[in-house]
């Protein structure tokens, strides 16, 4: 017969002690003093290389910190039905129109021609071909470009992969895109909602369509959890 053991005491033998973590500071502090020096060696081809440096690292560390993925907001509501990265989206972007709105309105009214207008997408067949595809795409590899350049600087080996094929997939698609635009796209419409509504009517129709979004968000999580915390 064998000896009764106490759960108490199998759980000891079970639980190993844990490690001590090791303190990732001179890490930090070696990788600020390449940061730095690097910053140096830019200033010296372009005094404005320094900024975009800056502003690179800063973007790079509140994505990091906020967990912002645009693959997040639209797979978190099927999946645990939180919508705090889904609200999120929506408040950057009613940010970016007050944004682009500052910049396009005073060109409107100078008469000048508006910036950005060369690139108002058409809808067309080709739009919703890589629509599906770029979903089916970052669904599969687990982030859009900011969340698989965000967990790239993390370390994880997949989305080093992905952004490999991103890079093929664009240049790809910049190649052949002359044939798109040629055979698909160049009868397509255009629409520009200040065209259709006047500034201001784009505006409250923008916003409204956020608003009615963020309210579906906040019912959809308090359905789903119970809390829109």
């Amino acid at each position: 017969m064998g000896q009764t053991v106490s759960p108490e005491t199998r759980s000891t033998r079970i639980r190993a002690p844990r490690k001590p973590k090791k303190s990732q500071l001179p890490i930090a502090l070696l990788v600020t003093v390449l940061i730095i020096g690097f910053g140096f060696f830019l200033n010296q081809a372009h005094d404005k290389m320094v900024v975009y440096l800056l502003f690179g690292i800063s973007f790079g560390v509140i994505l990091q910190r906020s967990r912002f993925c645009f693959t997040a907001s639209l797979r978190d509501p099927c999946i645990t039905g939180s919508t705090s990265v889904t609200r999120a989206v929506l408040i950057a972007f009613s940010l970016a129109t007050i944004g682009f709105t500052a910049i396009k309105y005073p060109a409107f009214l100078e008469g000048k021609p508006i910036p950005g207008m060369d690139n108002v997408g058409q809808i067309s067949l080709a739009l919703i071909i890589g629509a599906v595809l770029f979903g089916i795409g970052m669904v599969i590899a687990g982030g859009c470009a900011s969340g698989t350049l965000m967990r790239v600087g993390e370390g994880f080996t997949m989305q080093m992969l992905s952004l490999l094929f991103f890079v093929i997939g664009s240049l790809w698609g910049s190649h052949d895109m002359g044939w798109w635009r040629a055979n698909v796209i160049k009868d397509a419409p255009t629409v520009f909602l200040p065209d259709v509504f006047g500034w201001l009517g784009a505006l409250v129709v923008q916003f409204l369509i956020i608003l009615l979004l963020y309210i579906a968000a906040v019912k959809w999580q308090e359905k789903k959890m119970g809390s829109a915390d």
